[in-house]
């Protein structure tokens, strides 16, 4: 009898551990759930594409009983010449809604819900300059969870990464690179756009407590509005000396003409083509163009090391008579670098002797952190720092500021 009581008492606790363990795995990481073998699906969840008139509403009801929305977005620009929004990503109090950007849809209804949302994103620069550039968009507030596992000094960022470390999610390479533009969008493809916002606030909440653990929850405060802030420039515009490529300082004389010639070319060819411009050819290229008619070689030795794969015998001739006109161009009538930005300007030496100092305190301190020295200042924001010490509240964020204000050798500054 004993026996059989503890044979049925068995049978409870362990029907009782499969009904509690679904509803607890998602709050262990990864090792304690693999002690205890549980598995997180990577299957996606369900979603409501949204592509037609009218299939908007669902959303925007959802959008009006919250008051946080999980966002993501998929672009084209590896694959046409101007960057489009192709396609929105939502989690919604545990429901998806995949918008298609594409479709033609209007979408005012749903920008002025959003903006008062407060958003979970990941590596959320790209997004909202794309969102600004596409309707002016600005959030009210975000999470951006890859700022966080900065803070945490994480070695692995990516989405992809953080995923498979805390819920052995394995997200499809194939479609990181999807040409996300193309329609009908697969069903893969829609698969992987829904796992990108799914585990958005549970990753957010294990972030969350590991900062809050560390008082970085503040800096991850000002990181996040720094980063909407500069989300609102949008992506730059055209520059009249962008054709200035790396390299292109060592140039003086047939070189310059020849590089800005070449360099015009590739991003008339690429609009033409509809195609993003290194798939044209790449600046490496460019540059060993111009940098052998810098050295005096004729048209035709310049051409002879050209090879510009599969487009090679359609644009040949014409990437010869941009070398033609480079050559002939008189480089003084090349459009000028601007004046020189006084921010820009070389340092003293003493200001560099500074600028060594305070790097080398940085570093010290931010090993004893466990942070990435340059998220307390950059190689750009020391040399200002350099140059103008008192007005260090203006470059930095306050929580930059304050680490480095203390430091030996700012003080001696």
């Amino acid at each position: 009898m004993n026996v059989e009581r503890r044979r049925q008492n068995d049978e409870r606790l362990t029907g009782r551990a499969q009904r509690v363990r679904p509803m607890i795995s998602r709050f262990l990481p990864v090792r304690l759930r693999r002690l205890l073998g549980v598995k997180v699906s990577s299957r996606p969840p369900a979603y409501l594409l949204i592509d037609q008139p009218g299939q908007l509403t669902p959303l925007l009801e959802a959008l009006d009983r919250v008051d946080e929305v999980a966002l993501d977005t998929e672009a084209d620009n590896m694959y046409h010449f101007r960057t489009r929004l192709c396609l929105l990503q939502f989690l919604v109090r545990g429901e998806v809604f995949l918008v298609d950007a594409q479709a033609g849809l209007k979408l005012d209804a749903l920008w002025s819900r959003l903006a008062s949302k407060h958003l979970v994103m990941h590596g959320s620069d790209f997004d909202l300059r794309l969102l600004h550039d596409y309707c002016r968009f600005r959030p009210k507030s975000i999470f951006d969870t890859m700022l966080a596992a900065q803070l945490l000094n994480r070695p692995r960022v990516g989405l992809a990464s953080l995923l498979e470390d805390h819920f052995s999610v394995k997200l499809s390479k194939d479609s990181q690179k999807a040409n996300w533009s193309k329609r009908p969008l697969t069903q893969k493809m829609l698969d992987y756009a829904s796992l990108d916002v799914w585990h958005l606030p549970a990753l957010r909440d294990i972030l969350t407590r590991e900062l809050a653990k560390l008082n970085r929850l503040d800096w991850l405060r000002q990181q996040c509005e720094a980063q909407i802030e500069s989300g609102l420039t949008g992506f730059a515009p055209p520059d009249e000396n962008d054709w200035r490529i790396g390299g292109s300082e060592r140039l003086r004389g047939r070189g310059l003409g020849v590089l800005h010639a070449v360099w015009h070319w590739r991003q008339a060819q690429a609009e033409r083509l509809d195609t993003p411009p290194f798939k044209v050819c790449g600046n490496k290229l460019l540059a060993a163009i111009a940098e052998a008619a810098e050295a005096g070689d004729a048209e035709a030795a310049i051409l002879a090391k050209v090879n510009l794969g599969k487009r090679h015998p359609r644009l040949i001739g014409s990437l010869a008579a941009a070398v033609r006109a480079g050559l002939e161009r008189d480089p003084s009538t090349l459009p000028r670098r601007r004046g020189r930005d006084p921010n820009h300007a070389p340092l003293t030496m003493a200001e560099v002797a500074l600028q060594d100092r305070i790097k080398a305190d940085r570093d010290k301190l931010a090993a004893q952190l466990s942070l990435e020295p340059t998220l307390i200042a950059n190689r750009a924001q020391l040399a200002q720092i350099a140059r103008r010490p008192q007005q260090l509240d203006e470059i930095l964020l306050p929580w930059q500021a304050e680490l480095l204000r203390h430091l030996p050798a700012f003080k001696q500054g």
